[in-house]
C-alpha cells in the first residue's frame, strides 16, 4: 500500500476524553475510531492486525480439531430462558430490542445457548462426538462503564470455541489441549512471556476456571504469581485451602496488576441437559453431552499487545501481527530516489513481503515520527544519501540503530 492513498492520518494528540495508551496510540496512529464510549471502529490498519490476530487463532484452533462456524448475532429469547439466563436480573449486560410486531430479541452477548442448539440437530450418536465448533462473533454487552479503550467494549469482537464431549475424561483431555493452544497464541502474538495460566473461580460449574492473564500496569485484574511453577491465581481464589489444592504457599506468590486475555471453562452438562441434547452411546443408553468454552476477545488481545510493547513513541508491532512488514520511506524527491523507491517496493511487493511505502511529500522528521508511531517492525529508508553509498538504511523498530545494507543482502534478509 501506498501511503499517500491512505485516507486515514496520524495526530499529534489523542482526543482529550481518551485516558488508556492503547486507544490513544491507536487513534493517533490511524488504527481505529472512535464512535462512542465503548464503541469503536476499525480503520484500514487497525483491521489488518485484527486479521493477523484472527489468522493465529484460527490456525491454533483448527490444529485441535475445531470447525469454523458463524452464528447469528439476533437472539431468540427462548432458548435462553430454558437456561434461566434471559432474565436481566440474572445477566445484567443483555442489549435488547423489538420487532415491528413487537417480539422481543436480543443482541448476543455469549453463545453457548445457540451454539449447543445448532450441533443438537447434528448430533445423535457416540459417533458423532467428539465436536469442536468455533466462530470469530461480534458481540454485544451493555456494560455499566465502558473503559480501557478497546480492552473493554459493549460491541467486540470474540473468538468462541465450545467442545461437546461423550465424557467428562474426553472434556477433560481437550481441555488440556486447548490449554495448549492458548499458549501457543500468545507466544506467536509476542506476549508470552507476560501471559501465565492462571486459576479462577470456576462459579457453579466446577471448582476452578482458567484465565490467561498478561501482566501489565494497564490491568484491571490483580493475580498472585509462582514463578517456579509458572502458574498464577486470581484473588479471587486466594484461600489457604485452595493455595494447599494447588501446591502453592503464600510466601512464594508475587502479586502484579494483569489484563484478562483469554479464559476456559469445563460446564459439564450445563446448557447440554437444560436445552436437551442427548446421544446414544455404544451400549444404546441415552446420555447428554459434556461440554466447554473458550473464549478470547480479539481487540482486548490488540489492546494488550500496544499497552504491553509500545514506548515513548509509539507502538511496536510484533512481526506476527504488525499491519505490514516493512515501512518503506523515500527521504528526498529528485527523481533518483523516487525510482529506486518505486522499483524496491515492487521487488518487495513480487516476493510477497507486505509493505506499506511513505511516498508522501513530507519533511523526513515527519516521515520518522510517523513510522515509529505506526509500529511497524522494519523501516527502510531509501535517500540521496544512501544512494551515493550503494545501500540503504535498515533499522528495526525494537533497535535504536539503523543498519546500512546493501539491497540485494535486505532482501535475502526479510
Amino acid at each position: 500500500m501506498k501511503q499517500s492513498q491512505l485516507f486515514t492520518k496520524t495526530r499529534k494528540e489523542a482526543p482529550a476524553d481518551e485516558v488508556s495508551k492503547n486507544a490513544q496510540l491507536l487513534i493517533r496512529a490511524g488504527f481505529i475510531q472512535k464512535e462512542m464510549a465503548g464503541v469503536y471502529d476499525y480503520l484500514p490498519l487497525g483491521l489488518r492486525v485484527i486479521e493477523n490476530i484472527k489468522k493465529i487463532i484460527r490456525q491454533e484452533m483448527n490444529m485441535i480439531g475445531g470447525q469454523e462456524v458463524s452464528l447469528s448475532t439476533l437472539q431468540d429469547p427462548e432458548i435462553w430462558k430454558k437456561t434461566d439466563r434471559w432474565d436481566d436480573t440474572k445477566v445484567d449486560v443483555w442489549f435488547k430490542t423489538k420487532l415491528k410486531n413487537d417480539t422481543e430479541l436480543g443482541l448476543g452477548c455469549t453463545h453457548e445457548e445457540p451454539m449447543t442448539r445448532m450441533v443438537s440437530e447434528y448430533v445423535h450418536s457416540y459417533k458423532d462426538l467428539p465436536l469442536y465448533t468455533y466462530q470469530f462473533q461480534t458481540k454485544f454487552r451493555n456494560e455499566t462503564r465502558a473503559k480501557s479503550g478497546i480492552m473493554r467494549g459493549r460491541e467486540f469482537l470474540m473468538k468462541d470455541m465450545y467442545s461437546f464431549d461423550t465424557t467428562q475424561e474426553g472434556l477433560d483431555a481437550f481441555y488440556e489441549k486447548a490449554i495448549s493452544a492458548y499458549k501457543n497464541i500468545y507466544d506467536r502474538a509476542g506476549i508470552g512471556d507476560k501471559t501465565y495460566l492462571t486459576f479462577a473461580s470456576g462459579g457453579m460449574f466446577s471448582k476452578f476456571s482458567h484465565e490467561f492473564q498478561t501482566i501489565c500496569d494497564a490491568g484491571e485484574d490483580h493475580i498472585f504469581i509462582d514463578e517456579s511453577k509458572n502458574m498464577a491465581v486470581n484473588d479471587e481464589v486466594m484461600q489457604d485451602e485452595i493455595l494447599q489444592d494447588l501446591g502453592m504457599t503464600r510466601e512464594t506468590l508475587v502479586q502484579k496488576k494483569s489484563i484478562e486475555v483469554g479464559n476456559i471453562f469445563k460446564y459439564g452438562t450445563r446448557y447440554t441437559e437444560e436445552l436437551g441434547m442427548r446421544f446414544t452411546d455404544e451400549e444404546g443408553n441415552v446420555k447428554t453431552p459434556v461440554t466447554g468454552a473458550y473464549g478470547i476477545g480479539i481487540g482486548r488481545l490488540m489492546g494488550t499487545i500496544v499497552e504491553l510493547l509500545s514506548d515513548e513513541r509509539g507502538i511496536v508491532w510484533p512481526e506476527s501481527v504488525a499491519p505490514f512488514r516493512v515501512h518503506l520511506l523515500s527521504v528526498g524527491n529528485s527523481p533518483e530516489v523516487t525510482f529506486a523507491c518505486d522499483t524496491l517496493y515492487e521487488k518487495l511487493k513480487t516476493l510477497g513481503v507486505e509493505t506499506l511505502y511513505d511516498d508522501r511529500e513530507l519533511r523526513p522528521g515527519e516521515k520518522f515520527a510517523d513510522s515509529d508511531l505506526i509500529g511497524i517492525p522494519y523501516r527502510v529508508v531509501v535517500s540521496e544519501k544512501t544512494l551515493a553509498g550503494g545501500v540503504i538504511e535498515v533499522k528495526k523498530r525494537t533497535e535504536e540503530k539503523a543498519e546500512m545494507m546493501s539491497e540485494e543482502e535486505f532482501l535475502r534478509k526479510i
